[in-house]
């Protein structure tokens, strides 16, 4: 019970520090909303009456107090650029933030773990170093240099290479913009969730290769495993029964590090290919100097960190009992 209550002081500690930096860095950012949103030609009496209305005109302190009761509240504000409730703008955005994290979440692990395994287990020693140079040039390449490089590829590139009109991928947006929207199905959907799920997902499964390559083989070679050899058990019982669950752990771990990309790790990737979930709603929201929407996509994202590491913890409990005595 003290530990989990030492957990979740420390989570609010940690939110609460997150927030208060974001909040004074982008007050402290040069850049005034209140003069984005008036006429270039607008007097400075203007400009003033404008900051009155949006609440700009208070001493930052006095700023600050007001939006952390309204968070204690339940409320996050409301946009300063398209005067809705912050909460209506992240409703809006979260669900396209958590298909694209979601599915290529899930293709990373099954395919990086998949491709650790045979790297640890099952092929040769050549085969290994040249799926490892793959591997790590692949997690190396930035995901906007990826993004435009798939779009090239996919779209001209097709057509330069002589390849069927049929791989040629809708490179930006959820949908064809010129199709009827009452017609547009899944299959219109998913063509232009291709690439962008490529991106995310690429370098996803090459960094858990490597991960679940490193811990599978460190598990294969404990001498517990070689006295279950010397025993008699088939190779797929060892592996199944030893090398597997004793490399679980680690990629648990891997896991709920990773977790809270499935809302915050496709902020370039929605802003290359236009798709408008949360990182282009945050970008937008930057360049426009929304208080509001900054800070309440900053609440959610460290919400996120936070909980993904305590389910983490949670999980890892039941995986190693050892862990419930330190």
């Amino acid at each position: 019970m003290h530990r989990l209550l030492s957990r979740v002081l420390d989570a609010l500690l940690l939110l609460w520090l997150v927030t208060t930096i974001t909040f004074a860095l982008i007050h402290l950012a040069p850049g005034d909303p209140a003069t984005l949103l008036i006429s270039p030609t607008a007097s400075a009496d203007e400009a003033a009456r404008q900051r009155t209305a949006l609440g700009l005109d208070a001493p930052l302190p006095m700023q600050y107090a007001r939006w952390i009761g309204d968070v204690l509240r339940g409320e996050l504000g409301v946009s300063l650029v398209r005067a809705e409730p912050v909460t209506r703008v992240i409703a809006e955005a979260l669900p396209v933030s958590l298909f694209l994290g979601g599915v290529s979440l899930l293709a990373s692990f099954v395919i990086g773990t998949m491709l650790g395994m045979l790297q640890a287990l099952r092929v040769s020693r050549r085969a290994d170093r040249a799926i490892t140079a793959i591997t790590t040039a692949i997690y190396a390449a930035p995901s906007f240099w990826l993004a435009l490089a798939m779009v090239t590829l996919f779209t001209s590139g097709v057509v330069w290479l002589g390849l069927p009109a049929s791989m040629r991928l809708p490179a930006f947006g959820m949908q064809d913009p010129t199709a009827d929207p009452t017609a547009i199905g899944w299959v219109d959907r998913w063509r232009h969730a291709v690439l962008p799920l490529l991106v995310l997902s690429l370098p996803g499964a090459a960094g858990v290769s490597r991960f679940a390559r490193r811990s599978l083989r460190d598990a294969a070679n404990a001498p517990h495993v070689q006295a279950a050899y010397a025993r008699g058990l088939t190779r797929g019982a060892v592996e199944r029964a030893h090398v597997l669950r004793n490399a679980l752990t680690p990629l648990v771990v891997l896991f709920g590090l990773t977790l809270p990309g499935v809302i915050a790790g496709s902020v370039f990737v929605e802003q290359v290919f236009a798709w408008p979930g949360l990182g282009r709603t945050m970008l937008s929201a930057i360049a426009a100097r929304d208080y509001p929407v900054v800070l309440g996509l900053t609440l959610v994202y460290a919400g996120a960190v936070v909980t993904a590491n305590a389910l983490a913890d949670v999980v890892l409990l039941q995986l190693d009992p050892r862990r419930r005595t330190s």
